[in-house]
């Protein structure tokens, strides 16, 4: 038997991603118009890479958007893994972005070439306006969804790169120095790299149905062991169906007999609010079954 307990899902970034595709389409145009002008090959590469952070946007969007389709009989979970992939596509288009950049910048720094400092100064605060404000569009739900995380960090890391080619292009006008716009390109994009990992590492865990990083498996198998009447647990499974849903299968092995709903719906309830598992499947059986699991190397189930 099961006992199920859902929730609403999470709140809808639509108008953000809406916002955020719309201004930094516009702000790719500028950046490319104003880098062909001076002859800036800082502003033209920087503007492949905004229109490339679109693509990414696009992508974590279609993903929210396939996360809400209802189940059917083909997709009995619906489509809510696709949040998980896009925060893993988001990861390697963000990390493969920076290691495109530290390119360029060592292949600059061999030649170092005068620049239109103050024209790169403008252009590049407007960046840092229209990314930073992006990046607030999705804040509010960077915590919590791991879709919407990888959506918020390719936005801050872009207002961080637009930052750093401000204050290079400032320092550049001050003293004439050509090595500065590349130097401060391959610092930021090693901050930003370190800062991605943690994003790519886990959203290829959950890809992979790793028990998410909220939840802790032996607790959880205490908690299941701790109920009155439970003799044993095995085929104890916790996975991601989205980035922000868990569900759990486990079976009980209850002697005693099916201890009814009432267990059942003490035990999701239980589940939710220690370790926001949403969608919980417990078989009860009066003698343990071997259903050919096999022994995790900790023990803890079969």
């Amino acid at each position: 038997m099961s006992q199920h307990t859902h929730h609403h899902g999470p709140a809808s970034f639509s108008r953000a991603f809406a916002i955020g595709i719309a201004l930094n389409l516009g702000f790719v145009v500028v950046e490319a118009v104003y880098g062909w002008r001076v002859g800036s090959l800082a502003l033209l590469a920087d503007a492949g890479h905004n229109l490339s952070d679109v693509a990414g946007l696009v992508l974590a969007w279609a993903a929210a958007l396939a996360a809400g389709r209802l189940p059917d009989h083909r997709h009995t979970y619906g489509w809510q893994r696709a949040s998980i992939l896009a925060a893993f596509a988001n990861a390697v288009l963000l990390l493969v972005a920076m290691g495109s950049l530290l390119w360029e910048a060592a292949h600059r720094l061999q030649s170092p070439a005068p620049t239109d400092g103050l024209t790169i100064i403008v252009v590049a605060a407007i960046g840092v306006l229209v990314n930073g404000a992006t990046a607030a569009l999705f804040m509010a739900g960077s915590k919590t969804d791991m879709n919407i995380r990888g959506a918020f960090l390719h936005m801050a890391a872009d207002a961080l790169v637009s930052l750093g080619v401000v204050a290079s292009g400032a320092l550049y006008l001050w003293t004439g120095w050509a090595w500065l716009d590349p130097v401060t390109s391959m610092a930021i994009a090693l901050v930003i790299i370190a800062g991605t990992w943690g994003l790519f590492r886990g959203s290829l865990h959950l890809l992979f149905d790793g028990v998410p990083e909220s939840v802790v498996l032996a607790d959880v198998d205490a908690l299941l062991r701790a109920q009155p009447g439970v003799a044993d647990v095995h085929d104890l499974h916790v996975w991601a169906m989205s980035t922000t849903d868990i569900a759990l299968s486990a079976h009980l092995v209850m002697p005693d007999g099916h201890p009814g709903d009432a267990f059942l719906e003490s035990i999701a309830r239980e589940l939710h609010q220690q370790f926001h598992i949403t969608h919980p499947t417990v078989q009860i059986e009066l003698d343990g079954l071997d259903h050919g699991c096999p022994q995790p190397l900790n023990g803890i189930s079969k």
